[in-house]
């Protein structure tokens, strides 16, 4: 674990008008679903969500200010010419929105999808669901994947178009079948998390989660989603946020 937690200060939020107050974050959740994620791991990978969204942690957090909810909403991607948008823009203002997200996501069946991983038309495509999105404090991109753009737009450049400015992206690396050698040379994650922490990720805060596999896809999704939400007020109405442990690797 590297360096010091960063901690997202939403100054002046309360006392801000009640429409600058509305939304505290704007958080897009983009799940792979190319043709190395197979049939049992898309379950995994669901379900890990599903679950991660109502775990009392990830609850508390998410509904920490209830003056200022957070906007969420989650697609699956695969190659450049596949986005399906799995829950548009909702406010999270209750547990029954999580719970309800959730049964959404339990079961759910696969996408089609493609067998390439076009990660760089996946920002473009949050690009887009930002720009219809609420107005908010702050907005996130978490992009979940288990392997490297191999069609469509580079991540790299991608990620540094006028329409993803403000915008910080997070990701969840799935590092499956980690040799041995790519353990030793990079215990941090191997190949993958160097490559999400060199083309995918952005912003000051922005870091690479890790999933050892599909199996720890729920459990990392949890780490994931607190730090994300993670919140400290300014001034009169300074809450100090729970301690969550830093990311594994971060830019």
């Amino acid at each position: 674990m590297v360096g010091a937690r960063p901690l997202f200060l939403l100054a002046g939020l309360v006392s801000a008008s009640p429409a600058a107050a509305a939304c505290r974050q704007a958080l897009i959740l983009a799940l792979d679903v190319s043709a190395s994620v197979d049939a049992q791991e898309y379950r995994l990978q669901t379900d890990g969500l599903a679950q991660a969204l109502i775990a009392p942690a990830v609850t508390e957090a998410f509904l920490s200010l209830p003056e200022a909810p957070v906007a969420l909403a989650i697609f699956e991607w695969s190659g450049q010419n596949f986005q399906e948008t799995v829950q548009p823009w909702t406010m999270i203002e209750s547990e029954d929105d999580l719970a309800a997200l959730s049964a959404l996501l339990h079961g759910r069946p696969r996408s089609p999808g493609h067998g390439t991983t076009a990660i760089g038309a996946a920002m473009g495509y949050a690009a887009g669901l930002f720009a219809e999105g609420p107005a908010c404090a702050r907005m996130v991109l978490d992009i979940s994947g288990d392997g490297e753009n191999n069609d469509g737009p580079s991540p790299g450049e991608r990620r540094d178009r006028p329409d993803l400015a403000g915008v910080t992206i997070n990701g969840l690396a799935i590092v499956s079948e980690l040799s041995a050698e790519e353990e030793r040379l990079t215990p941090s994650g191997g190949r993958l998390v160097d490559y999400y922490t060199n083309h995918v990720i952005k912003g000051a805060d922005a870091f690479v989660e890790i999933a050892r596999d599909f199996s720890d896809f729920e459990t990392a999704m949890i780490r994931k989603l607190l730090r994300e939400l993670e919140t400290i007020m300014v001034g009169e109405a300074a809450v100090p946020r729970q301690a969550v442990p830093p990311p594994p690797y971060r830019q």
